[in-house]
C-alpha cells in the first residue's frame, strides 16, 4: 500500500527561484499539451500522442527545470483525457491558471536521485533543502515521489509518498457500537449523550478575517502592500484549516481507539450546504473531511465505519418504543414521545442511528 507523509520545506532564495520555474514550467506544457491535444481531437477526433521531449527544442528554457516534473504533467493531462473520453459530458479538461492558489509539481525517485535525511531533502535539479521532519519514517518504507507544494500563505511544503506493507489489519467482530448525528452546532451528538464540542474555528475568527479581507479589498490590484494583504488573509484562512483539521484528527483518533463500530448517516453535504442558509455553517463543520478521517482509521484498526441510508427516519422515530411521528419540525429540539419518552432531539437521533448500524451489521456478518 502507499503512505503519505507532508512535510515542511525550508527553501533559500535560490532554491525557491528553482522550484517556482519548475511549477511554471509545469504548468506551461500542460497548457500547451493541452491545447495541442484539443486541436487535433477536434481534427481527427482522437488523443493526439505527444510528449514534454517534443517541445523542448521551441523552448529550450523547459532543459532547466526536472524532466520528471514534466513527465508527470504529461501523465495528469492524458489521465483528464482519458477521463472525457469516458465521459465526454464533462467537456475538456481544463487549463491551470497562473493565479491558481495551491500551485505544485511532482517529481518521481530514481536511481537515488532523491535523498531524504532526518533535516534535509534533496530534489533533483537542486541543493540540499532544509525540512522539518515531525515523524520517524520506518526504514522499510520505499520512497516513490515527492510532490512540492506552494500554500497562499508563501509556505512550502513536501509530500513525500511510500510504498509498504499494507497495515490494515483484518476485521474483528464488534462489541462496542457508537451512533453518530450530524449537527450544525459542534459539528456532531454522540448516542452517548455527549457532544464533540467543535469550537466553529471560523465563525470565530469572521470578524478578524472581514478586517482583513475589507483591508486588502482598499488596497491597489498587485501592488506591494496587496501582496502583503493578501498574504495575511491566506494566514488567517490557514490557521483555521488547521486547528479544524487538528481537532478531527484527535477527536477521529479517539473514537477509533473506544469503539468498535461506529455508525453514521449517509448525508448529502455538498447539497446541504447549497440549501437553507446552511452552506458557511456546514463547510466550518468538516463533516464529510472528519467521516473520512475516522474511515481510514477505523479500518486499520480493524474496525467498522457503518453508513446508514440518509432517507432512514433517525429523528422522527422514538428511540424507546419505536414510534414514529408523521411530522417533526426544525425548531422542534426536545423530542417527546406518547411514551413519555422526552429527550434531546439529536441524541435520539443518534440512538436510532447507532441501532439500525448494528440490524445492517448483523445483516452482513
Amino acid at each position: 500500500m502507499n503512505r503519505a507523509v507532508k512535510i515542511r520545506i525550508y527553501p533559500n532564495k535560490e532554491q525557491r527561484v528553482q522550484i517556482e520555474q519548475t511549477i511554471g514550467c509545469s504548468r506551461f506544457i500542460y497548457n500547451q499539451m493541452l491545447a495541442d491535444k484539443i486541436s487535433y481531437y477536434q481534427k481527427e477526433k482522437k488523443m493526439l500522442r505527444n510528449t514534454p521531449a517534443g517541445y523542448k527544442k521551441e523552448y529550450p528554457w523547459l532543459k532547466e527545470v526536472d524532466s520528471l516534473a514534466l513527465a508527470n504533467a504529461q501523465l495528469h493531462l492524458e489521465s483528464a483525457f482519458r477521463k472525457f473520453f469516458r465521459e465526454p459530458a464533462c467537456g475538456f479538461p481544463h487549463y491551470k491558471s497562473k493565479k491558481h492558489a495551491r500551485n505544485s509539481y511532482t517529481t518521481n525517485a530514481l536511481n537515488g536521485n532523491i535523498l531524504l535525511q532526518d533535516t534535509h531533502l534533496k530534489l533533483p535539479k537542486m541543493s540540499v533543502i532544509r525540512i522539518k521532519l515531525h515523524r520517524q519514517i520506518p526504514s522499510d518504507w520505499k520512497l516513490k515521489s515527492v510532490t512540492v507544494s506552494r500554500e497562499p500563505s508563501g509556505k512550502y511544503f513536501a509530500s513525500l509518498l511510500f510504498c509498504c506493507e499494507n497495515q490494515t489489519v483484518e476485521k474483528r467482530p464488534a462489541e462496542r457500537f457508537l451512533g453518530i448525528d450530524f449537527a450544525m452546532q459542534g459539528m456532531c451528538v454522540f448516542s452517548t449523550g455527549e457532544r464533540a464540542g467543535y469550537p466553529m474555528f471560523y465563525r470565530k475568527a469572521e470578524k478578524k478575517l472581514a478586517r482583513e479581507q475589507r483591508k486588502l479589498s482598499h488596497c491597489e490590484k498587485e501592488s506591494r502592500n496587496y501582496q502583503k494583504q493578501k498574504k495575511r488573509v491566506a494566514l488567517c484562512h490557514e490557521k483555521i484549516k488547521n486547528q479544524r483539521k487538528d481537532f478531527q484528527h484527535k477527536l477521529s483518533r479517539e473514537l477509533a481507539e473506544r469503539y468498535d463500530a461506529v455508525c453514521v448517516e449517509d448525508l448529502n453535504l455538498k447539497g446541504m450546504s447549497g440549501g437553507l442558509h446552511l452552506g458557511k455553517g456546514v463547510q466550518d463543520n468538516g463533516y464529510g473531511q472528519f467521516l473520512f478521517m475516522l474511515g481510514y482509521k477505523l479500518e486499520e484498526c480493524g474496525k467498522h465505519l457503518i453508513k446508514v441510508d440518509r432517507y432512514f427516519a433517525s429523528s422522527k422515530i422514538c428511540s424507546v418504543c419505536g414510534h414514529k411521528k408523521k411530522e417533526l419540525a426544525l425548531s422542534d429540539r426536545m423530542y417527546v414521545c406518547e411514551c413519555g419518552n422526552r429527550m434531546d432531539r439529536d441524541v435520539n437521533a443518534a440512538v436510532n442511528i447507532r441501532e439500525e448500524g448494528k440490524r445492517i451489521y448483523k445483516e452482513c456478518a
